[in-house]
């Protein structure tokens, strides 16, 4: 079992990487002050990033039951921190009045135990064995939905009005992502500590791709990774390729039997690499050949 909280930066570094993730030194930083502060992390970057999968390795290398919050439009406190069981409730009311138990004032008070009380991500990860709660793309949900967090951003507690202040034993590691589609809320950044996660570096990069891909030849995991690379530069494509792509567009190439770029191969697995069809047909033709050209120069 790994050391909690990890004793060093170095030690940090190294537990990511154990589970496949390739961190730089600044990110490894924030991490472990974290880990070591007990404070929430405030991950933003770009989708695809790689944001996510901190929270995922870190769980696993922790190792933390797992807590998973999406975020979503419209999301409220009834599916992110807890629900009564109306259905269970009624039925009890109906059960004691069938056996005579007529009191029911006594009925009333009863229904809001704790047996009727539905849990979810929120307090599924306060209450429990020692959780790792992921509240990912936290920028989909509506701005009025971070005043549920505060609570349990500063106190790891829920208040229940009709049971009180539940309380975490061993307070959860929390880690937020956002991908900056609207801006997080002062009261939610105060309470974290906070990273950019920008795209790797093509030497951290190829790192990756030879720890989640180590079947793809080092010849063409340059070329693949000096060709994302090529397409982040500027405001060219509407969606360019995130790290998860580029693994996924050299195991694709590798399938093929492939052991570099080429043009018309490249151009026949675009769909792997990029998601929208109007940046897939800016980059077809000649453009494709001269950027898959200098890729193959640029990894030599």
């Amino acid at each position: 079992m790994a050391e909690f909280p990890p004793r060093d930066i170095a030690a940090t570094q190294a537990l990511l990487e154990a589970g496949g993730y390739v961190a730089d030194r600044a990110l490894a930083t924030t991490v472990h002050l974290a880990l070591a502060m007990g404070r929430p992390l405030l991950l933003e970057g770009e989708p695809g990033t790689g944001k996510t999968e901190i929270g995922k390795v870190l769980a696993a290398q922790l190792p933390r039951r797992l807590v998973r919050l999406q975020c979503h439009d419209g999301m409220d406190l009834a599916s992110a921190a807890y629900e009564w069981n109306h259905a269970r409730q009624l039925m009890a009311i109906r059960l004691a009045e069938a056996a005579g138990e007529g009191d029911r004032a006594a009925l009333e008070n009863g229904l809001y135990d704790r047996r009727f009380l539905e849990p979810r991500p929120l307090l599924q990860a306060i209450e429990g064995s020692p959780a790792l709660l992921l509240i990912d793309e936290l920028d989909r949900a509506d701005e009025p939905f971070e005043a549920f967090l505060l609570e349990v951003l500063a106190d790891f507690q829920i208040t229940v009005p009709e049971l009180g202040t539940i309380r975490a034993e061993t307070p959860p590691v929390v880690v937020i992502t956002s991908n900056r589609t609207r801006e997080v809320h002062d009261a939610i950044r105060r309470r974290c500590l906070y990273h950019w996660v920008d795209y790797p570096d093509a030497a951290r990069e190829r790192a990756i791709l030879a720890s989640r891909a180590p079947e793809v030849p080092a010849g063409l995991s340059a070329q693949v990774v000096a060709f994302a690379q090529g397409l982040r530069g500027g405001d060219a494509f509407f969606k360019p390729p995130g790290v998860a792509e580029t693994v996924d567009w050299a195991r694709a190439l590798t399938a093929l039997d492939r052991r570099e770029l080429e043009p018309e191969t490249a151009e026949a697995t675009l769909g792997v690499l990029l998601k929208y069809q109007d940046d897939i047909a800016r980059l077809r033709g000649a453009e494709l050949a001269r950027r898959v050209e200098e890729a193959r120069e640029a990894a030599s």
